[in-house]
């Protein structure tokens, strides 16, 4: 986590349980930690896109929660790096629970009727917030979020890789490319906690466009930003093959990935 020593700014004393690696008001003396924050953006505007564009295709109500949970997780981590306090750091922390309880219900629904609901995986699922939710206001221990968090992503990774092994083989390269984004933003979460003192001792002899690129907390939020919405791409493209609506994975301006749908094949 950050050594101490940090500047104060316009939120006040730092109150959250954690305090990441980016210089504290470094920036601006309005946003504790800049790169963290403003690297949200990709979790709450493709999303908000990906919401509309679900709404136009009458998917079902799940994939469009899917897409909301994403921005929800991204205006909760912005909220907690712009000012590091306990209270954000909820509105970042329990949504990325619930949103990955969300996914995983799309994922063990994918082969159902059209617009089916399994009571029981829903009850289990809440069930599991609930709990999650409780014991960590009581304890406050950042290790038993990610833990809990862990074991949803760990999930989710067992049935995309199921999907692509024995049901759609060529998915892999949508499914394996969502979770090999995912991974490495996860490595470099670990690198800049790891070797948070060496970072910092190098953005100092560093031009500040290098030791931009060295703010892997900001790398993490973009990675897994980008992975979580490729996993709903999947997790659509999956929906709706099954439903033969023959979907394709185009890209905006050659570069940002949607789903679109031959006209006149939904059924």
């Amino acid at each position: 986590m950050a050594p101490a020593a940090d500047r104060e700014g316009y939120w006040g004393r730092t109150t959250s349980t954690l305090d990441w690696c980016e210089e504290n008001y470094a920036v601006t003396w309005y946003i504790a930690e800049f790169w963290n924050t403003v690297s949200n953006l990709i979790m709450i505007i493709p999303p908000i896109f990906g919401a509309i564009q679900s709404v136009r295709d009458g998917l079902e109500k799940r994939y469009i929660a899917s897409y909301l949970a994403l921005t929800v997780v991204g205006l909760g981590s912005w909220c907690f790096h712009m000012t590091l306090k306990y209270e954000m750091q909820l509105l970042d922390e329990l949504p990325m629970i619930y949103s990955c309880c969300i996914f995983v219900y799309c994922m063990f629904e994918c082969f159902k009727v059209k617009n089916s609901v399994n009571y029981h995986l829903l009850f289990t699922l809440v069930l599991f917030s609930l709990i999650v939710t409780t014991v960590y206001l009581k304890v406050k221990e950042p290790v038993f979020h990610q833990v809990m968090y862990g074991m949803l992503v760990f999930t989710l990774v067992l049935r995309s890789i199921y999907i692509v092994t024995w049901v759609y083989p060529w998915l892999r390269g949508l499914g394996y490319t969502s979770l090999g984004i995912f991974l490495l933003g996860f490595l470099l979460w670990n690198i800049d906690n790891i070797f948070c003192v060496s970072l910092r001792n190098f953005r100092k002899k560093a031009p500040p466009i290098i030791g931009v690129t060295t703010q892997f907390h900001a790398w993490w939020h973009i990675l897994t930003g980008l992975g979580s919405y490729l996993h709903i791409l999947f997790s659509v493209y999956t929906r709706t093959l099954y439903l033969r609506w023959r979907p394709k994975v185009k890209f905006l301006f050659g570069i940002w990935p949607v789903i679109l749908f031959e006209p006149l094949r939904k059924q």
